[in-house]
């Protein structure tokens, strides 16, 4: 996790059905991902968080069927933080560099990007929490040469997210 402050995930088994191919029918574990954390895995967990101005991007390697997500919370830091992966480029930079870690390789991966909804009425005064967080986060995957394959973000409306790291497969839930 992101560092040592961090809330270990909450593992569970899954209800739903074991991932195809698991040798003795074994389901996935099952993951929260708290605001400000991330996660990288060679694992074939099931990660679920919940987000609604925030951001999650998810980077997948076809090759490996690994990857990770993280769910940041602000676009920029304000002041020195504690917890760097609230903020949208280190969150995208610790991300990056963790599925790179697991041996994933750049060419192969892909990214999906969700939330980033504005849940308060807007103001011509400022853009969005939410709208400077999908910013962020475009402009980071588009210097990184990162194709985003899928996008759900923006709205008034919350989501939930389950990223299933085995099969690079995202569902998305409107709350």
């Amino acid at each position: 996790m992101a560092d040592a402050r961090s809330r270990t995930p909450y593992v569970l088994p899954l209800v739903a059905d074991a991932r195809p191919g698991s040798a003795n029918g074994d389901r996935p574990a099952s993951v929260y991902l708290y605001p400000g954390d991330w996660l990288a895995s060679a694992d074939p967990l099931v990660v679920s968080t919940v987000l609604g101005s925030c951001v999650a991007v998810c980077l997948w390697d076809r090759e490996t069927q690994s990857g990770g997500l993280n769910h940041f919370v602000l676009p920029y830091a304000s002041q020195v933080d504690g917890a760097p992966c609230r903020f949208g480029p280190s969150a995208m930079e610790v991300l990056l560099a963790k599925v790179l870690a697991l041996g994933c390789e750049r060419r192969n991966l892909t990214a999906r990007m969700f939330g980033g909804a504005s849940q308060f009425a807007p103001t011509s005064e400022r853009v969005p929490i939410g709208a400077q967080n999908v910013a962020v986060a475009t402009r980071f995957l588009e210097e990184a040469g990162l194709p985003l394959v899928e996008s759900q973000v923006g709205g008034t409306r919350g989501r939930r997210i389950v990223f299933s790291i085995a099969t690079g497969n995202v569902s998305v839930k409107n709350l």
